[in-house]
């Protein structure tokens, strides 16, 4: 059940961040004048492109919240499948909650995306410690790197860059981070190191 659960875990991260990853990419080229190093991302939910992106992101949300039920029966840990599913939901409500000019509407917009990314970056850097080196590493860089795209991107400190290259920065780490998680997830660890896996963890 484990491996099994495992396996399921890997396929939805796998699947739903580079699903979101093409369709982010085709919404970017059908909109009309979108700057990727300008415009954020919750332009594309409106206007010509918005029925792929939404879709896309969308897919990303149920993928995510799916693979954490999942992570919970496969891993001992808690603390990653809340943080995949909370990230989950909040790609979810980002595809729901379109980001038009209404600021009520706006502002549920905002925190939706803010909860997809800090809880993506979040949980890039708890997976750290269910995987071995040197996939333990660059999932922790992964998580970092789009904590710091993050954060400047609020903060409007943009160090010379324009705030959409920040947003894809934040974005991009964590579909990195996915597809990467979802993959070792995918191959099934060996006897070998089973047997070397200190009595009470397990790690991918």
């Amino acid at each position: 059940m484990g491996l099994r659960d495992r396996r399921r875990a890997g396929l939805l991260l796998f699947a739903g961040s580079i699903g979101f990853a093409i369709g982010m990419t085709v919404a970017e080229a059908m909109y009309p004048g979108y700057n990727v190093a300008h415009d954020f991302l919750g332009d594309l939910g409106v206007g010509p492109s918005a029925l792929t992106f939404n879709a896309s992101i969308l897919f990303l949300g149920v993928a995510f919240l799916a693979a954490a039920v999942f992570l919970v029966r496969a891993f001992r840990d808690r603390l990653l499948p809340i943080a995949v599913a909370v990230t989950g939901i909040g790609a979810i409500g980002f595809a729901l909650v379109p980001a038009t000019e209404d600021n009520p509407v706006r502002m549920i917009h905002t925190g939706a995306a803010f909860l997809a990314y800090a809880f993506g970056a979040l949980s890039a850097i708890l997976a750290a410690r269910l995987l071995r080196p040197p996939l333990r590493y660059a999932s922790a860089a992964l998580g970092v790197v789009s904590f710091i795209g993050l954060g400047l991107m609020i903060s409007q400190t943009y160090v010379g860059l324009d705030r959409g290259v920040w947003e894809q920065v934040a974005v991009w780490s964590i579909l990195v981070w996915g597809m990467a998680m979802g993959g070792s997830l995918l191959i099934p660890p060996s006897a070998s190191r089973r047997e070397s896996a200190p009595a009470g963890s397990r790690s991918a």
